[in-house]
């Protein structure tokens, strides 16, 4: 049977796991141990950059003077303390989602996310067994909105890049799926919406990751 993609690659936070406001509670208490605010704008900044650049931002926004490696220590340290202490906090569908297609189809991971936070969801959710790849930007010499993270992803896989299909729920990371010349499906996440022009961006946008279906967007976006 031949079937409409080769693989599918998810990203992780926002479209599997409701954790895009974890990561932003964790920043404003970081922020707050040194008397200091982290705005939306701040959030934004770092949205799709891979561990060293996101601590690289918030050195800077932060006016703090201090090692990257620790802002990267200590931000991971409080997600994993978070799933450890609470789960993985699933979006709806999404473990469905994902051993429905799994069935069928080679599976990755491609986030943004430290290596440590990947492997917590993977652990707490119960779908590691489902991905036949996992790949961190912090492998990458570039994050999001960089195609890298997703070229690698494909590398894995064994597949090219023009038969992957990417699900994602941020305009950096709809950004770095097109710049990889791969067909990108947008589900915005409700907690943290996306930027302006992701859905612009995206080859089709959905409502909710249950509504995943390849063979009908392979159709919509051959025709379309």
């Amino acid at each position: 049977m031949t079937h409409p993609f080769g693989a599918i690659i998810f990203d992780m936070d926002g479209v599997l796991v409701d954790s895009e406001i974890w990561w932003d509670e964790v920043r404003q208490a970081f922020a707050a141990r040194r008397g200091r605010d982290w705005t939306t704008e701040d959030r934004a900044a770092v949205m799709g950059r891979n561990s060293l650049g996101w601590a690289r931002v918030m050195r800077d926004r932060l006016a703090i003077d201090e090692p990257l490696e620790g802002i990267v220590d200590e931000v991971v340290g409080a997600m994993l303390e978070r799933f450890d202490a609470e789960g993985a906090p699933l979006i709806d569908g999404a473990v469905t989602t994902v051993r429905r297609l799994a069935a069928t189809y080679h599976l990755g991971v491609a986030s943004s996310a430290h290596p440590r936070v990947i492997e917590a969801f993977l652990r707490t959710s119960g779908l590691r067994d489902a991905f036949r790849s996992v790949t961190s930007s912090d492998e990458v010499e570039h994050g999001k909105p960089s195609p890298d993270v997703y070229l690698l992803a494909a590398e894995r896989l064994d597949v090219q890049p023009a038969a992957c299909l990417v699900v994602e729920d941020s305009l950096n990371g709809v950004v770095s799926a097109r710049a990889a010349g791969m067909i990108v499906v947008l589900v915005p996440n409700a907690a943290v919406p996306p930027a302006p022009g992701a859905e612009e961006a995206a080859h089709i946008r959905l409502h909710a990751i249950a509504e995943l279906d390849p063979a009908a967007i392979r159709a919509a976006t051959s025709t379309g």
